[in-house]
């Protein structure tokens, strides 16, 4: 197993409380701001100085930043591979049961509460410009979108749909998209750890598509987080789902932060060779279809780390 102490710089010193001080080799500070505790069953760094962290914990897979820490200690790439294979190894069967338990545990206080939708919500008919608008969008007819026939004082007299969200089939909050792009272009009412498109899922499927946005989501049966990051309670109830976990970023720069998100969790991400004007998993299908957009989806589909991370520089260089 790899003692990270080995590649750590000549000058540090070492701490009573275990702390091995040094500078860091992030932000190349001077004054030993940078520091590393190591036991048994891994290490934790901090540094004072760009508040740079990262940690290992055998029995887990490397992070990104662990690994970009061990990098900037000079562990050559194949060092870092062995290290992460071995952690993994290190899992007994009894600790991947523990885990499994623990994750039901977690599962089984997984509830929303029921929420009203807007007053005067209506199911949405051939009313004209909104049926034109759900329908350019890609979305599905038997969706329930709603409108609201009346103004209630409270989401403005701006034209919008309204987007129910559903857990277990029971309403648990919405949103309103409007129609004149306008901003703010949502007005959402969501509970922590939501996820849109629970609902969608089939019982007999073995992918499950997470992306970030509510109308990506809809047009393909996917999962969205509604934002570019995907906190711990949505991970709880993604994996409560007992499927392979496919994330699609946005392809923009807010969207490589899920990427991230997506490798530290172990989970597979698409980055489909799309034009730029094609920016989201809506824009595609809006373009191509429902079924060309799942199939660049798939076959896009990676699950190393190094490719992944190519991939992302690739797009990184369109922002520029």
């Amino acid at each position: 197993m790899l003692d990270v102490r080995d590649y750590l710089p000549a000058r540090r010193k070492q701490t009573p409380s275990g702390w091995i001080s040094f500078n860091c080799p992030v932000c190349q500070e001077k004054r030993s701001r940078g520091g590393i505790k190591v036991s048994d069953q891994g290490w934790s760094f901090h540094c004072f100085n760009c508040n740079y962290t990262a940690s290992f914990i055998l029995g887990r897979n490397l992070s990104i930043k662990a690994r970009q820490l061990l990098k900037h200690f000079n562990v050559p790439e194949r060092d870092i591979e062995m290290l992460n294979l071995e952690s993994l190894k290190h899992r007994s069967i009894h600790g991947m049961l523990e885990d499994r338990q623990r994750v039901w545990n977690q599962l089984a206080a997984i509830t929303f509460e029921e929420r009203d939708l807007p007053p005067h919500a209506s199911l949405l008919a051939d009313e004209i410009p909104y049926r034109g608008y759900v329908r350019s969008r890609a979305v599905p007819d038997d969706y329930p979108i709603m409108i609201q026939a009346e103004n209630d004082n409270v989401h403005w007299t701006r034209p919008h749909v309204v987007i129910p969200f559903t857990y277990d089939n029971s309403i648990v909050g919405y949103t309103c998209r409007f129609l004149d792009n306008r901003t703010p272009k949502y007005i959402s009412e969501t509970q922590p750890g939501y996820v849109f498109g629970t609902d969608l899922q089939h019982a007999d499927w073995t992918q499950a598509i997470v992306v970030e946005g509510i109308f990506d989501a809809l047009c393909i049966n996917g999962l969205a987080v509604m934002h570019n990051d995907i906190n711990d309670a949505q991970v709880r109830l993604i994996r409560s789902l007992g499927r392979e976990v496919t994330v699609v970023p946005d392809q923009d720069r807010p969207g490589m932060a899920l990427v991230d998100r997506a490798v530290e969790l172990g989970w597979a991400v698409s980055m489909p060779n799309w034009p730029e004007d094609v920016k989201d998993v809506n824009d595609a299908v809006m373009r191509w279809g429902r079924l060309t957009t799942l199939l660049t989806i798939m076959q896009s589909r990676e699950t190393s780390r190094i490719k992944i991370e190519l991939r992302r520089k690739q797009l990184i260089k369109r922002f520029i």
